[in-house]
């Protein structure tokens, strides 16, 4: 077992992300072998500006430009009775919608897995991609589900009660990863 991130580290800054934002934008065009039929899917609300950072990256290596999209998935929580009231945000498909395309989602932290099975459950009332994808700024393990990212920017070892808390400029107007507690 890895040992457990000491609280209060910042472990990921601005440029760190900026770099793992470029090396998964590399990885998905790798595998995909170009963007032709790739959307890039962000997951309220933190995956959604790095969703934007994704596509950017790969628009600006690929020349084409490569389709992004956010996904509201709170409807589809299996926590709803658990928390309170939530906002709901805006899903945002692009035109050319998700049938027959590879959809790479996008999220800030992977945890127990319950947030990714939303959102599948989510892209299913959308339309039927040709495979879907997972990408993920930070994975903290203590998965619920049998799911993982295909990639992965940092794992951070985390005991479960502590919080890794993702800022992100567009939002909060930094760029870092901070675990707590």
């Amino acid at each position: 077992m890895a040992a457990r991130t000491p609280p209060g580290v910042r472990v990921l800054d601005a440029d760190d992300i900026s770099r793992i934002v470029s090396r998964i934008a590399h990885e998905i065009l790798e595998h995909a072998q170009g963007a032709h039929d790739v959307i890039v899917l962000g997951i309220q609300t933190r995956g959604v500006p790095l969703a934007q950072r994704i596509a950017s990256r790969m628009t600006q290596i690929e020349g084409v430009p490569v389709p992004v999209g956010s996904l509201d998935i709170t409807m589809y929580r299996d926590d709803l009775r658990l928390r309170g009231a939530r906002p709901l945000h805006a899903t945002e498909v692009p035109s050319e919608g998700v049938d027959g395309r590879l959809v790479v989602l996008v999220d800030d932290v992977l945890f127990s897995g319950r947030t990714v099975r939303a959102a599948l459950d989510a892209i299913n009332d959308i339309g039927r991609p040709r495979a879907v994808q997972l990408a993920v700024l930070v994975d903290r393990g203590h998965r619920e589900l049998p799911l993982r990212a295909d990639y992965v920017g940092k794992n951070i070892p985390t005991s479960r009660d502590q919080a890794v808390r993702v800022r992100i400029h567009e939002l909060d107007g930094v760029d870092e990863v901070v675990v707590e507690g």
